[in-house]
Formats: C-alpha cells, sequence, structure tokens
C-alpha cells in the first residue's frame, strides 16, 4: 500500500504541475460532452412527434441509456487502474462520437433505444475514468478542489444544455441535439490522443475486490449520494409541469428558471472542493444536504400563486446545496481506496449517484402518479417533493455520523 501511493506521488511529480493541469482539462472536456445529454429531456416532445410515439415511451429513451453509464462507469473505472486511465477515457469518447452519429441517424425508434445504449456504455467509460485521472497528479490535499471542478463541469453542462437544446431543436429538429455532440468528442478525443500519455498515470495495485467496497466508511458515503440524488430528482421529474402548467410560464421563461438548479451546483461544487480541503469534507456535505433538502421542502409548499422569485431561490438553493454536497463526498470515497484503486473509486462513486437517480425516477413518478389519480396535480407535486426533502433529510442526518477507518461508527 505504501509504496503504491509513493509511485503514485512519483507520478503526479513527473506530469508537473502544468501536465496535470493539462490531463484534468482533457479530462473534464470529456465528460463535458457527455453531460450535455440534458439537452435530451427537451426533445421528448418532438422525438415522440417523428416517431409518433406516445409521450410515456420516451422513458426508454432515458432508463436504458441511465442503467447502462451507472454500471459501466463502475466497470471502466476498475478497467482504467489495469489499463491505464487516458486508454480507456479514449475509448469511451471514440465510441461516444459512433453513438451520437447513430443516434442523429436513427431510422427507427428502436435504433434510437440501441444508439443511447451505446451512449451510455461509452459515457460511462469516460465518467468512470475521469475522476481517477484527475486526481492522479493532484496531492492528496487537494483532491477536494480537483473533484470540485469536475463537478462545476458538470454542473455548467447540465445548465447549459436545456437551452443548446432550445436553439438547435427549433431550427434543425431534434437529431441536431446528437449531432452538435459528435465533432465535440472528436475533439475532445484528438486532444486527448495528443496530450495525454499513459505511463505517467499509472499505478497497479491489487484490483478492487468486495471487500474494498463492503466497508462502512465506502458504503456510507455512498449511500449518502445515493440519497441526495434520488430526492435531487424531483425538480428534474415534475418542476418543468409545475412551472409551464401551474405557474404559467411560457418555454423560454420555464427554461431559464429550471437551469438555475445545474447553475447552482455548478456554481458550489468549486467552493465545496476547496472548503474540504481545508476542513474535511463532512462540514460541507452535511450543510449541502441540509440546504437541498430545505429548498425541496420550500418547493414542496410551491402552488400557482407563488412568486417567481421565490420559486427561482429555491430551485437555485437546491442545486447549490447538491454542489455543496458531491465533491466531499466524493474525495470522502475515493480517500477510501488506494492509490492504484482510483479509477474504482471514482466510479463507484459514480455508479451510486446515478442508481440514486434511477431510483428516484421510479419512486417519485409512482408517488406522483398515485396521488394526481386522487387529488389533482398541486397535491401530488406536494406529496412528491415533501418525499424527496425527507429522503435528503435523512441523509443529512446519517452524514453526522463519524466512521473510523477501521469501520466503526462514532457519534
Amino acid at each position: 500500500m505504501r509504496g503504491a501511493r509513493q509511485n503514485a506521488r512519483a507520478a503526479g511529480r513527473s506530469t508537473g504541475r502544468d501536465g496535470g493541469t493539462a490531463t484534468r482539462r482533457i479530462a473534464a472536456a470529456g465528460v463535458f460532452v457527455i453531460s450535455l445529454d440534458s439537452m435530451v429531456n427537451v426533445a421528448f416532445p418532438a422525438m415522440a412527434a417523428w416517431f409518433e410515439r406516445p409521450p410515456e415511451d420516451m422513458r426508454w429513451v432515458i432508463i436504458p441509456y441511465v442503467l447502462s453509464y451507472s454500471i459501466m462507469s463502475f466497470v471502466g473505472g476498475i478497467a482504467a487502474d489495469a489499463l491505464g486511465y487516458p486508454r480507456v477515457f479514449r475509448v469511451g469518447v471514440l465510441v461516444s462520437t459512433v453513438a451520437f452519429a447513430a443516434a442523429a441517424a436513427a431510422p427507427a425508434f428502436g435504433w434510437l433505444v440501441a444508439a443511447r445504449i451505446l451512449q451510455g456504455l461509452s459515457g460511462g467509460l469516460v465518467y468512470g475514468t475521469a475522476p481517477g485521472w484527475m486526481t492522479a497528479t493532484a496531492p492528496p490535499a487537494e483532491r477536494g478542489r480537483v473533484l470540485g471542478f469536475l463537478n462545476a463541469v458538470i454542473g455548467l453542462a447540465f445548465a447549459v444544455g436545456p437551452i443548446i437544446a432550445g436553439a438547435l431543436i427549433d431550427t434543425f429538429g431534434w437529431q441536431a441535439i446528437f449531432a452538435v455532440r459528435a465533432p465535440m468528442a472528436l475533439g475532445a478525443l484528438a486532444w486527448a490522443w495528443t496530450a495525454a500519455t499513459d505511463s505517467a498515470v499509472r499505478v497497479r495495485t491489487p484490483a478492487v475486490g468486495a471487500r474494498d467496497i463492503l466497508r462502512v466508511p465506502v458504503l456510507l458515503p455512498a449511500s449518502l449520494t445515493f440519497l441526495a440524488n434520488a430526492g435531487m430528482f424531483a425538480i428534474w421529474l415534475l418542476a418543468p409541469f409545475y412551472l409551464v402548467q401551474g405557474l404559467g410560464l411560457g418555454t423560454f421563461a420555464a427554461g431559464a428558471l429550471f437551469t438555475l438548479t445545474p447553475l447552482g451546483t455548478a456554481v458550489a461544487a468549486p467552493l465545496a472542493g476547496r472548503v474540504a480541503d481545508r476542513i474535511g469534507p463532512r462540514g460541507p456535505m452535511v450543510a449541502g444536504l441540509a440546504l437541498e433538502s430545505g429548498a425541496l421542502l420550500l418547493l414542496s409548499g410551491a402552488g400557482a400563486a407563488t412568486s417567481v422569485v421565490v420559486v427561482a431561490a429555491a430551485l437555485f438553493a437546491a442545486g447549490f446545496g447538491l454542489g455543496m454536497f458531491q465533491p466531499p463526498n466524493m474525495s470522502l470515497v475515493m480517500g477510501e481506496f488506494p492509490a492504484g484503486q482510483q479509477g474504482a473509486a471514482g466510479g463507484f462513486s459514480f455508479m451510486a449517484r446515478t442508481l440514486g437517480v434511477v431510483s428516484g425516477v421510479a419512486a417519485l413518478s409512482a408517488i406522483f402518479a398515485a396521488r394526481r389519480a386522487t387529488a389533482g396535480f398541486e397535491p401530488a407535486f406536494a406529496t412528491a417533493f415533501t418525499v424527496a426533502a425527507s429522503t435528503v433529510a435523512v441523509a443529512a442526518v446519517a452524514g453526522l455520523v463519524r466512521v473510523r477507518r477501521r469501520g466503526r461508527l462514532e457519534p
């Protein structure tokens, strides 16, 4: 273990500060292209009309994609530990380019779903590789700052995606949201191919096993990210309907308000990473969860008469809270793995995050549908957001538990 860490430090020194910065920018470029998938939600009406499918069939554009990259992010991280981060990253970006082109050219709905699965598998390789690759050239004391930068890039892509999609779909059709990302991915691939080397960021240690994962210091923070993202999906799932149907906003205004949540994440993540490096991850984690829970609870009381300013503040606060939580949480998980298993650690963290999203979609949509059938939209909206707020509140309370490295809990 000690030898692996010494090798990791040596690898970091061999790249130099400039080399480490370049590595982080390359990885961030790939993650940004993948995270622009927030454009897809805006295209659902156009897709449904093009393929002559009912709205509920659009879930097959999301669920297979999310499940694919959830699993592949962990597998990709393990592969990166064995083969080198740049190699696996390049494969992910290359196959993503093919997947984007295939989706844009889809002649039938089944073709589109298949392209989305391929996109999820390749995107998982990028997500699973990026955290370990970005932190490989940084000292442990700066891990939070690096992961804060990563999460800020994801939040920024989530924020600008719907805005870009609106302009593209109106002008070129839904196919453009995939076609535009193919050359972007090729650019990231060319950058990774010419500027990244394999030898400087690879440290050989035993492959990750069940004993590395099934420990309280790993499972507890992973469960927190699961709950935080499950609760947050109340906004992604229901807020657009409330903004348009409840507040009567136009599509552009609703989209602008909706982007406040990922924008809040993008703003908070770098700050949270720096704070975590200075005072430790526990404080910003719990504070972020508490803020997210409070914002969701505030939204649970939103109705037709609620001020747009209040709604905007709550949407931004929820995203800001998630942004405060994610970098220190990911840093905590990755800190529990040795240097040669950082790919697996980052991939596992992403997998927990994504499984939380899938669970949030399934649970909150079922709760909302059941309540709406008997009480209407507003009570169903309130119930779903109350459940989401309570879920994140449970995570905030659980985050107060201290865990020693031996796996024992402390009050």
